[in-house]
């Protein structure tokens, strides 16, 4: 079950409890001594009343003023802590997004734009600011609160009535106003983004948006969706707003009231001038700081609505991949399903059913089929990027065993559709700098996708840099990249979609030559509309509406 956004901020803060406490001593510390400040003040104007000037005067003034100089470097203190808890969200966060992003499920990424969800790490910046800004507004305004109500009251029992209102008034304002707050901060949010990922795609498609008429499209785009921005944002701001003005009220008559009833006090010596004096600066303290957390609530709203954001890519279920060492190891890999079938977590119909398939290693696999058969489907569930929804998915004829994903993965090379390289070098591309590879597995992998010319025409060779999706390099040479990645290991199984779609004739050609060579042992499953793997296969299957409809061998 899903964590509400505020039991999730307070998960989020119980990860730095050291920190926090530390930051709530200092603040406790800190209002002490900034309430004791009346009271030094009251005694000196006790002092002055009475005609005495005596050195008790001026240690009473020195008392005071290294009370302000030490609130002060209580203040440096907590700036301190919530600087490294600010360093430590940025961290934690970005690590958070590295290690999720790739494991999410790949189903559960069907109605998702995968930048989109990285966008979101955006929110980690209101985060470090708007807790830091919560954890020292917030706990020396209430200390204040709390510290100053007990004070007054030993004046007189007057003041326990006026901290008793007091605090109904901040729950009342904090009880009434939250789910609006937070429901019109989610949609302002939700609006934010939206905009975002349509400048991604102007961007993106920039070349798509310099004709006027297109261009005009992503105004009038841009300008709807940012209306939407501001309807919410208004929205959010009247709910601000009308807590704005209750505390205007609140300072007005409660103002007027104390001043009204400490000067009832005085003129009837139930308080002297003093106590009235120290009373008064205790009562601005007080509204002030409750002035504090509610001018603070925007901030607060904020916070949750970025926890909740980013908390809805954490609840993104991710692949159950194990992190000890597998006690065996794959030699050969023979695949098997059995009755398997898979359908979308939003769709009602299955994408594939009933597939039943072996597959020997070394074998070389063509599959065939119209659009929407479930060629795509069927490969993604073999190379483990997807899970099915029935049915069962045997490695080695191991029906004991669970398949581990990535002892699995490190044997297999994928090509899915849509894949390009990644913004870094030609070498990162094709190796992930993998210390275990060697430059003659590089030249290898190199030479026979047909990149060594074009590398060698680059001024810095492997060293040159690729823009994200390979935007400076023809789409062939691009697709060379992925596709040496994908052998570099020399895996066991290739699994491809589409991989040469986008070279000539004579390129693809080798290349397929080179792929289903027989010398070489992997096993190889591809879809392609290029009907030369078709040629060169060892094994053709015919898929139809989600079904395996033939199966030959040649």
């Amino acid at each position: 079950m899903n964590e509400t956004p505020l039991q999730r901020f307070y998960s989020f803060l119980k990860l730095d409890k050291k920190d926090i406490v530390q930051i709530f001593f200092y603040a406790i510390f800190a209002g002490l001594v900034s309430l004791s400040l009346p009271l030094g003040i009251q005694a000196i104007i006790n002092l002055i009343q009475s005609g005495r000037v005596s050195a008790s005067w001026i240690v009473l003034v020195i008392v005071v003023v290294i009370g302000v100089a030490l609130v002060g470097i209580l203040s440096l203190m907590q700036l301190r802590i919530t600087e490294n808890l600010q360093q430590k969200i940025f961290v934690r966060s970005s690590f958070e997004f590295s290690l999720r992003l790739p494991k999410i499920k790949f189903e559960e990424l069907y109605n998702q734009y995968p930048p989109e969800l990285a966008n979101r790490f955006f929110d980690t910046i209101t985060i470090q600011k708007g807790t830091s800004k919560l954890l020292i507004d917030f706990s020396t305004a209430i200390l204040q609160i709390v510290f100053g109500i007990i004070l007054l009251s030993l004046y007189h029992p007057f003041f326990i009535f006026f901290g008793l209102l007091l605090l109904v008034l901040l729950y009342s304002i904090f009880r009434f106003s939250y789910n609006s707050g937070l429901s019109t901060s989610l949609k302002e949010s939700k609006y934010k983004y939206k905009v975002v990922s349509w400048l991604q795609e102007i961007a993106r498609n920039n070349y798509s948006f310099r004709k006027k008429e297109n261009f005009n499209f992503a105004l009038t785009k841009n300008d709807s969706i940012v209306g939407q921005y501001l309807s919410y944002r208004e929205k959010h701001f009247g709910v601000i707003k009308r807590q704005f003005i209750q505390l205007i009220i609140f300072k007005v008559l409660i103002t007027a009231g104390l001043l009204l009833i400490g000067g009832f006090l005085v003129l009837n010596q139930q308080m002297n001038i003093g106590q009235f004096v120290a009373a008064e600066i205790i009562i601005l303290l007080v509204i002030n700081s409750v002035e504090k957390i509610i001018v603070g609530l925007e901030t607060f709203y904020d916070v949750i609505t970025s926890i909740e954001k980013i908390g809805q890519v954490a609840d993104l279920k991710t692949e159950d991949i194990t992190t000890k060492e597998p006690d065996y190891c794959f030699t050969n890999i023979s695949l098997e399903t059995d009755n398997v079938r898979f359908k979308f977590p939003d769709s009602k119909d299955y994408v594939i059913e009933k597939i039943n398939l072996k597959i020997e290693s070394s074998e070389k696999i063509f599959l065939e089929g119209n659009n929407g058969s479930g060629k795509t489907t069927l490969i993604r569930i073999l190379s483990g990027l997807l899970q099915p929804t029935s049915g069962s998915f045997f490695i080695n004829d191991d029906t004991y065993r669970k398949v581990d994903l990535m002892q699995y993965r490190s044997h297999i090379g994928t090509i899915i559709h849509g894949e390009t390289p990644f913004e870094g070098t030609i070498l990162e591309n094709i190796t992930f700098n993998n210390p275990d590879i060697s430059h003659e597995a590089i030249k290898w992998a190199i030479d026979n996708t047909k990149l060594g010319d074009f590398i060698k025409s680059l001024p810095d060779g492997l060293n040159t840099k690729i823009f994200p999706e390979g935007r400076q390099l023809s789409a062939s040479n691009a697709q060379k990249i992925v596709l040496a990645r994908s052998i570099i290991n020399k895996p066991k199984i290739l699994f491809y979609e589409d991989p040469l779609d986008t070279l000539d004739e004579n390129a693809a050609k080798e290349i397929i030559d080179f792929i289903t060579d027989a010398s070489h042992q992997w096993t190889v499953i591809v879809s392609s509309k290029n009907d030369y793997w078709k040629q060169k296969s060892s094994r053709v299957i015919t898929m139809n509406d989600g079904q395996i409809v033939s199966d030959s061998k040649k």
